[in-house]
């Protein structure tokens, strides 16, 4: 039995981790059951976020598995009394090399637990690695396929009831009275109870229906009658807080000082050519497949949950915090998630199940309905990158300016003060290390824009900074009259990982071949989460619009665990950036998500996906994440790409594909 500490959304994680256990271990899949941790401290942190899960695992899990073999070997040629070094293990067994015997790690593992754990056991050559790097089936996916998969929405316990919960019709707001006399007339419906959401940075009030069935749930929620208190919500809209991004933009920030180079300002002020433009992104919803739910029992100071959620461990924090228990008297079974992008690690709907629970003291399945999950957040949040470049004579960038406008995630969320400071994550993508550019001269900075809008998003700030930054970088190619890829190429001189995913790219798309006259090429290139991504996307002229024909990916991740793993991130990332530049944005009016549901919030659909290539650069470098570095850079590539055919520069998205020209 091997266990899978990070929860699954669909990015792999329920083989990944077991797979760098088994490889160490020698055993394959097939010889192993995978279970998912339950939050115990035991099993170290158990957050699927950040893209974090492999590369932060790579060496402690590889490690408990060699640790665990050079025990099974050790217990065996004690049994024998030969050296150790005259055996090995294969296959869930260890083989006495000159005699052939073998011993099954079942008639090991009495003997071997006794042993002391090995501290710095010896990993295995990348080279005789038998699993790590290889495109195996995952094996859950034939459940996935069957419907045998037991997602959160699934949860089931004897006696549940259901809730349906009617929340604010403005983004937040307070009960001033509700009356579910007509709730209760529908058959099925047992309780109309006020609740709260609370989350990170807000509590906020709610009425839910609790029922024996969830359609008897959804059917009373709709007879509530209801009178909201809006508390000053009803005044946010979209239009004013673009509004107020451009007055902050003129605005001292807060610099990142350790990403500034040089004189700016002086070099800005000598420059021959100057260059100035704003990049605007909207703020977008997680559009998960599967909607937020929970199944709680809450018995006392006990409390038992079954939730789809992406982190157990921070999960039984906040809940002994939120009911005042003790940690150890939580249980938290983990199934799959039907997506999440982030969404899943914000747990308000958890609470609202456990406020309910609580109340009607019966196990509750909380179920959100779509317009709850598209009209409720939290969402990426709406930024603008106001950006600045000189160019000296010979077209040479010698100084270069990346002002950073919006929310903050740091803020908001994990209520960091930001007093003095900038949001560090926010950086990403743009700054040195990320976005090495020989620029002669640097700086970059961070204007908080408060928001009571919640928010969080699948590659956290890198897919709205990278937009700005790759974006103006084309702007820069061409006012130097240098080839976009090529002037890239000139600027990473110093970076040879940046430099070998550009150039593998300009092969894999035939960058340099001579296209149509009705279509046209752009690149753009972004480092987040510790890996470099590239994407060529080909655009072709369609009435008075444009048709996205091709879009050829190139990631260096270091070494990878599954190569297939990489290349679904990677398409699923094309489809996320891309349904975020050209289609609908989530707007506010007076309040209120103008967006309810998919007929208004639209998902790239399958008759519009471009063909897709994405290949991966082979080395042995640490691995680095997967499930979010492919967005970033897909939405300047593509807008570069348009300029490029068309002569119109998209610095506003999203944008109506079909009307551009």
């Amino acid at each position: 039995t091997l266990f899978n500490a990070r929860p699954d959304m669909g990015q792999g994680t329920h083989q990944a981790l077991p797979m760098l256990l088994a490889e160490e271990l020698e055993v394959s899949l097939d010889q192993v059951e995978i279970r998912n941790t339950d939050g115990q401290t035991k099993y170290g942190s158990q957050l699927s976020g950040g893209s974090s899960s492999v590369n932060s695992r790579w060496t402690p899990m590889r490690t408990a598995g060699a640790a665990v073999r050079e025990m099974l070997i050790s217990a065996a040629a004690t049994k024998w009394q030969v050296p150790v070094n005259e055996c090995f293990a294969e296959a869930a067994k260890v083989i006495h090399k000159p005699s052939n015997k073998a011993f099954t790690y079942g008639e090991l593992v009495a003997e071997a637990s006794k042993l002391e754990v090995p501290k710095s056991p010896k990993l295995k050559d990348p080279k005789d690695f038998k699993l790590l790097g290889r495109s195996i089936p995952r094996p859950e996916i034939p459940s996935k396929v069957n419907g045998t998969a037991v997602f959160g929405i699934d949860g089931d316990v004897p006696g549940m009831l259901f809730a349906s919960i009617e929340h604010s019709p403005t983004i937040h707001g307070k009960v001033l009275s509700y009356d579910g006399t007509d709730a209760m007339k529908i058959k099925g419906v047992k309780f109309v109870v006020k609740t709260e959401r609370k989350m990170p940075h807000k509590t906020v009030e709610a009425v839910a229906v609790v029922a024996d069935n969830y359609w008897a749930a959804l059917k009373g929620r709709k007879a509530l009658k209801i009178k909201w208190d809006a508390e000053g919500s009803d005044k946010i809209s979209t239009d004013a807080y673009y509004g107020e991004l451009q007055k902050l933009a003129k605005t001292k920030g807060e610099t990142y000082k350790d990403h500034t180079k040089g004189d700016f300002s002086k070099n800005f002020s000598e420059a021959t050519q100057k260059l100035e433009a704003s990049y605007q992104t909207p703020f977008a919803a997680h559009a998960a497949l599967e909607p937020q739910n929970a199944t709680v029992w809450v018995q006392g100071d006990k409390a038992e949950l079954w939730a789809p959620i992406q982190g157990p461990d921070g999960l039984i924090k906040e809940v002994a915090t939120y009911l005042k228990i003790k940690p150890e008297n939580i249980k938290i079974n983990v199934p799959f998630m039907g997506g999440s992008f982030g969404r899943k690690a914000y747990y308000d709907y958890v609470m609202e199940a456990l406020h309910i629970s609580k109340q009607v003291n019966a196990p509750v399945k909380v179920i959100w309905t779509r317009e709850d999950d598209t009209t409720q957040g939290p969402f990426r949040p709406g930024m603008v990158s106001l950006m600045e470049g000189g160019l000296d004579g010979n077209g040479a960038v010698v100084a270069h300016n990346h002002k950073i406008v919006g929310a903050s995630i740091e803020h908001q969320v994990f209520r960091a003060p930001l007093k003095d400071a900038p949001d560090s994550w926010a950086a990403e993508t743009a700054n040195l290390e990320d976005s090495p550019y020989d620029f002669g001269s640097r700086t970059m900075s961070f204007h908080l824009a408060e928001t009571d809008i919640p928010i969080v998003w699948r590659s956290v700030y890198s897919s709205t900074t990278a937009f700005g930054q790759e974006s103006f970088m084309d702007e820069l190619a061409h006012a130097s009259k240098i080839d976009p890829l090529a002037f890239r190429l000139n600027m990473l001189a110093d970076s040879p990982r940046f430099s070998k995913v550009l150039q593998t790219l300009a092969k894999k798309s035939n960058y340099h071949h001579k296209l149509p006259e009705n279509q046209a090429i752009g690149v753009a290139v972004a480092r987040s989460f510790g890996s470099i991504v590239a994407h060529a996307v080909t655009v072709s002229k369609q009435g008075k619009g444009v048709k996205i024909e091709k879009v050829v990916s190139v990631i260096d991740c270091g070494m990878t665990v599954n190569p297939n793993n990489v290349i679904a991130q990677t398409e699923g990332n094309i489809v996320m950036g891309l349904t975020a530049a050209i289609k609908n944005g989530i707007t506010f009016k007076n309040g209120m998500a103008e967006q309810t549901n998919f007929h208004q919030y639209n998902i790239l659909r399958i008759n519009e996906m471009p063909k897709t290539e994405v290949h991966i650069i082979q080395n042995q470098e640490a691995p680095s994440g997967v499930g979010e570095p492919g967005l970033p850079p897909i939405a300047p590539a593509l807008c570069n790409a348009i300029f490029n055919l068309t002569g119109k520069r998209m610095r506003t998205l999203p944008f109506e594909i079909d009307n551009i020209v």
